[in-house]
């Protein structure tokens, strides 16, 4: 008896060391410094589109936008198409709003259309300094046919 519970204390402990050398990975590797080069290459083509679903990746695109300018990267156009349920969250008085006023001004927000109809949400209830889009596919189609960087999350 006095094996087996040594044996999952041990066990216990190394996966506790590795949870935690894990998390210490993932903070240590969170990037806050390009490599010349990709700065270099990122200057060939500085407009940049983008288009999502989620909240997590709304806030994770805008904070690139941050690297990338605190980098050196010279960025002409910026910007994000949205669809899907994330839609609903870009109502005035939201987190997102609030999130979003740094960025004002600096990057384009489009929202599509079809998204709002089917989830109900209304282009008067949307938060000022977005754009609607007839449709978020076609929208990303126009900005590729426009030289844009494109990433889809």
């Amino acid at each position: 008896m006095y094996l087996k519970t040594e044996f999952m204390s041990n066990i216990f402990r190394t996966l506790l060391i590795i949870m935690v050398m894990a998390a210490t990975v993932t903070v240590a590797n969170g990037q806050k410094k390009l490599d010349q080069q990709v700065v270099t290459d990122l200057q060939k083509t500085p407009k940049y589109a983008f288009v999502l679903t989620t909240e997590r990746h709304f806030k994770g695109v805008l904070s690139m936008y941050d690297l990338l300018i605190e980098n050196g990267v010279v960025i002409e156009d910026y910007e994000i198409v949205v669809k899907g349920k994330v839609v609903t969250q870009l109502v005035k008085n939201s987190e997102l709003e609030a999130f979003f006023q740094k960025y004002k001004g600096k990057v384009k927000v489009s929202v599509c259309s079809v998204a709002m109809e089917k989830l109900g949400v209304a282009e008067d209830t949307l938060f000022e300094g977005l754009d609607v889009t007839p449709t978020a596919s076609v929208r990303m189609l126009q900005l590729q046919a426009n030289g844009y960087n494109t990433l889809t999350y």
